[in-house]
């Protein structure tokens, strides 16, 4: 047990994450259609959102989602009647804890919404570390005729290819797990984490030290991301994973210190004395910033995730020409109590290609 401890833990590394995210983008672009699939669109008018992470459950003590059904209920709603596309970047379902028919029995409401986007060819399936099973079970593609009335591709990742003053932006879309050894392995490697290890790990109660619990690899995985993102050409990686936002490549920490800079040296001092109370507010849930995180290149995001403690949920917004990190809550409410979007922050997309 300590060895397959040790063996199939989530330990990033650099040079198996850089390979794996290379040899992935270039798969989708130069043979679209297994891994992953190019979806060229006008970047006015197209619209997409991207969540991650929702890890649906059992609605047991260990169901994340559990606390963030209703945001995440609101915000497909609303994205459905707006139009939108659907991407779900992965983890979408913990099969890892629960078993396939315990997930379908508690949440056949967000099926259901999501076979609305489906049903309008506006559904993105990508696999994660926490639902692999979707890549590597032959009955999978069965499975999901099954809860979604038709067949559903699932992708390890997907590139938007948007024609911005006569340049290619690609916005590559991937979970983020690619690298680690838990998950990204061969096809025994995959298929013994997935249907055996997993199940065996939530059995016994085996800290997963995945990259979403712990701080550690929460920011080493998020520095080594950014890393190669920002070698690529005309190119934006957006990933989830870490269950932290990112956005142009800052976290929100690290946009308050460097929003705080700006005011000192503008000396608004209203405006220091603001943005220090929010610090102060917000340190504590990060344990550390990037030391060039003055000088970082817009490259990276996060879309955080779908199962915050308190029911938030977060997700990146692509529309009219605009890239977005969203969030809906509890707080913010119409008169009827129907969650809405609140804009985190926002940068126009000819902005962000210039600045890469």
């Amino acid at each position: 047990m300590l060895w397959a401890t040790y063996k199939f833990s989530s330990r990033p590394q650099k040079d198996r994450i850089f390979e794996a995210l290379g040899k992935l983008s270039l798969n989708i672009m130069e043979e679209p259609g297994k891994k992953g699939v190019v979806v060229r669109a006008d970047h006015t008018s197209a619209g997409f959102i991207i969540f991650s992470d929702q890890h649906k459950g059992a609605r047991n003590g260990a169901d994340d989602f559990m606390q963030a059904e209703g945001n995440y209920l609101a915000a497909l709603e609303y994205y459905n009647q707006q139009g939108f596309s659907l991407i779900a970047l992965g983890d979408s379902e913990e099969l890892w804890e629960n078993t396939l028919s315990q997930v379908k029995k508690y949440n056949g409401q967000t099926f259901e919404l999501e076979k609305k986007f489906l049903q309008r060819k506006a559904f993105y399936k990508v696999l994660g570390n926490h639902d692999l099973y979707w890549g590597n079970d032959p009955l999978a593609s069965w499975e999901l005729k099954k809860i979604y009335g038709e067949e559903v591709k699932i992708y390890e990742g997907l590139l938007l290819d948007f024609m911005i003053n006569n340049a290619s932006l690609k916005i590559f879309c991937t979970h983020g797990h690619q690298g680690d050894a838990q998950s990204d392995g061969n096809w025994f490697s995959k298929f013994f984490v997935a249907r055996i290890w997993a199940p065996l790990q939530a059995y016994l109660r085996i800290n997963p030290n995945t990259a979403a619990y712990d701080t550690g690899k929460k920011i080493l995985h998020n520095e080594i991301m950014y890393e190669w993102s920002s070698t690529q050409q005309d190119m934006v990686l957006i990933t989830g994973h870490t269950h932290q936002p990112v956005f142009a490549s800052l976290t929100h920490i690290e946009r308050l210190y460097k929003n705080l800079q700006r005011a000192q040296i503008d000396t608004d001092a209203a405006k220091v004395q603001d943005l220090e109370t929010e610090i102060r507010k917000r340190e504590k849930e990060f344990k550390a910033v990037s030391v060039d995180y003055q000088v970082m290149q817009p490259s990276y995001f996060n879309s955080g995730c779908c199962c915050y403690v308190d029911g938030d949920i977060t997700g990146i917004e692509i529309t009219g020409g605009w890239i977005r990190l969203v969030k809906w809550d509890r707080e913010n409410k119409k008169q009827d109590g129907t969650p809405v979007r609140s804009v985190l922050e926002e940068m126009k997309l000819d902005e962000l290609q210039l600045l890469l």
